[in-house]
């Protein structure tokens, strides 16, 4: 039995890196629609007696679920012994309660589709908030890649005497790590949040930060509007042009624009989700991952 990847499109270049670095092959994936609008899948290639990984690049996820599930059942069908997820960018992890009487908590949802689906899951940086971890959610093995370790490589090469800061909260998790492993100061702003695009922010005492670099990093870059309202309000208090750093970069409508506006000195993100501003590379980590959660019934050729 031996690991073969198959990628769903869009991920035809982040299944390759990860072939290359696994040393496994992939098989093609032919993919279409009929003119109804229906998604038409064909295996091309021997998958029986393997273990699969679908490799999908979720950014826009209601398009593609259909095709991610019916791949899933079609492999199996196809005699494929066991079928793992390699989703860099885990969608459907904002709504993760029930704000309103009524509202799906759609996190859970996709969560039970994908754990019938599929045997392993590896991603990375879910946006964990009122979860302790995925398997509060799934019932697959599941490995997180840890961005932190590439920003702060990235940021030790690139930063000349840099300070972190989260735009808000939630960041605090991956400011802290970075700023660690960087070996510099942290902050994080407060923010407050009214409506998907209408939020206040305030600056804690910065004193600590004077005279260094800003380097903003955020978990998810959507609207841009936390990040872009950082930039505007350390460019306010006097900091010089802050780099600011994504894990994953969804820029929604014109969140680019929007961030780029600010006068942000530099814009990044990892290549979980293809955008020209990916800079720091996790795929050797989502490799790594992989050998890992597969190797549990696959030997790798």
């Amino acid at each position: 039995m031996k690991l073969q990847l198959i990628a769903l499109p869009g991920a035809e270049d982040r299944a390759d890196s990860l072939a290359t670095l696994l040393g496994v092959t992939s098989c093609v994936l032919d993919h279409r629609r009929f003119p109804d609008g229906e998604t038409y899948l064909r295996v091309a290639g021997a998958v029986a007696g393997d273990s699969i990984a679908v490799v999908a690049t979720l950014r826009d996820p209601d398009p593609q679920v259909p095709a991610l599930l019916f791949l899933a059942d079609a492999l199996r069908e196809l005699g494929a012994v066991r079928v793992g997820l390699i989703a860099p960018y885990l969608p459907y992890m904002r709504q993760d309660t029930r704000f309103r009487p009524g509202e799906a908590v759609t996190s859970r949802s996709f969560a039970k589709l994908v754990s019938r689906s599929f045997d392993w899951l590896v991603t990375a940086d879910p946006h964990l908030h009122r979860y302790a971890s995925l398997r509060a959610l799934y019932d697959i093995p599941a490995t997180v890649v840890d961005s932190a370790p590439a920003i702060a490589e990235w940021v030790r090469r690139e930063v000349e005497r840099p300070a972190i800061i989260g735009p808000d909260a939630e960041s605090a998790r991956w400011v802290a790590e970075v700023a660690r492993q960087v070996g510099c100061p942290f902050a994080v702003l407060e923010k407050h949040r009214h409506g998907d695009l209408d939020i206040d922010q305030s600056l804690p005492d910065l004193a600590p930060l004077r005279g260094r670099t800003p380097v903003l990093v955020d978990d998810i870059i959507a609207t841009a509007h936390s990040m872009a309202g950082a930039v505007r309000l350390l460019r306010s208090d006097g900091f010089a042009p802050p780099v600011c750093i994504g894990v994953h970069a969804l820029f929604s409508g014109d969140a680019d624009a929007v961030l780029r506006a600010t006068g942000a000195a530099h814009v990044v993100s990892c290549n979980t989700v293809p955008h020209p501003s990916n800079a720091i590379d996790l795929v050797p980590s989502l490799a790594y991952a992989t050998r890992d959660l597969a190797l549990h019934g696959a030997v790798m050729p």
